[in-house]
């Protein structure tokens, strides 16, 4: 009889290549099916392991409660061993989904945070770009923006991703896919300049194709540019706490307050499923409220 480890194994090839999820994604999964399966050894014998009870998996969820975990972050860690149960019936190693009898908690819509059109240029102007790292910053800043992009989009970036003379660039987004992603003439000005002025000193000796480099020449990683974000809104003395994906809300925001249509919004932000971009028909609904209270003399 195989073991939970082989089919662990099994399950995370399934999610590279069939699935093609990302390596962040993948491992995010497996640390959340790895501490299900620790708890579980806690209250089951090894063999109960592959075909839990109904009660282990809700005895499981109110541990989850109890550490003080949000809603999100609950409903994520049992998406992972839903996912993983699922996948053992499709291969027909257990009878039935122990999963299918346990809900998980009702997530609390939230409305995606973005920046109003004057903070954002409070933030972009606010970057002191007569040092390397400053061009590289505001380059960075105004590509975010300009684009849309995931912040793990944006340092997975190579210099031939890059076409600033038809301007637009190549992004891989979730699942591998790839997308062309406009840049408008802002950002394609600021590249340029870390191009010319930047990159090369910031390079030194390292040999590397990637686009934003850190102070020591190698490619700058996810948590480097949220460190950055919180710079250049230290250094606007914006009253925020912000993270990369606000600039990418505030790119859709101001997309479709301009007009744009959601389609369109949809395909410049790679996303595969329409009700992923229309939770922004909810935010500019509601600024027009706002708008609308502030302005008309009944509202």
């Amino acid at each position: 009889m195989e073991t939970i480890e082989t089919w662990l194994a099994k399950y995370r090839l399934f999610l590279q290549v069939e699935k093609n999820y990302s390596p962040h994604t993948v491992k995010g999964y497996m640390h959340d099916l790895h501490e299900f399966f620790r708890y579980l050894s806690s209250t089951a014998e090894d063999q109960s392991l592959l075909d839990p009870l109904g009660w282990q998996v809700r005895s499981y969820l109110g541990h989850l409660r109890l550490k003080g975990l949000s809603k999100r972050t609950v409903a994520r860690k049992m998406a992972a061993v839903r996912g993983f149960y699922h996948f053992l019936l499709r291969k027909e190693v257990i009878g039935r989904n122990p999963l299918e009898l346990v809900s998980t908690p009702k997530q609390t819509k939230q409305l995606p945070r973005f920046l109003h059109y004057p903070d954002l240029e409070q933030l972009l102007d606010a970057i002191p770009v007569h040092t390397c790292l400053g061009l590289r910053n505001r380059a960075i800043m105004e590509t975010l923006y300009a684009s849309g992009l995931r912040v793990s989009e944006l340092v997975s970036l190579d210099l031939d991703d890059l076409d600033l003379d038809v301007g637009s660039v190549r992004v891989t987004g979730k699942g591998q896919k790839e997308r062309l992603a406009p840049l408008g003439k802002m950002s394609i000005t600021w590249l340029r300049r870390y191009l010319d002025s930047a990159r090369s000193s910031l390079k030194g000796n390292e040999d590397t194709e990637a686009l934003f480099l850190n102070n020591r020449g190698k490619r700058l990683s996810d948590r480097g540019v949220r460190m950055i974000l919180d710079k250049c809104v230290h250094d606007a003395a914006l009253a925020l706490k912000i993270s990369p994906h606000w600039l990418r809300h505030s790119f859709a925001t101001h997309m479709l307050e301009r007009g744009a249509d959601l389609r369109a919004v949809q395909e410049l932000l790679g996303h595969a499923n329409l009700a992923s971009t229309q939770v922004y028909t909810h935010v500019t609904g509601a600024r027009l409220k706002e708008v609308y209270e502030k302005s008309h003399p009944r509202a």
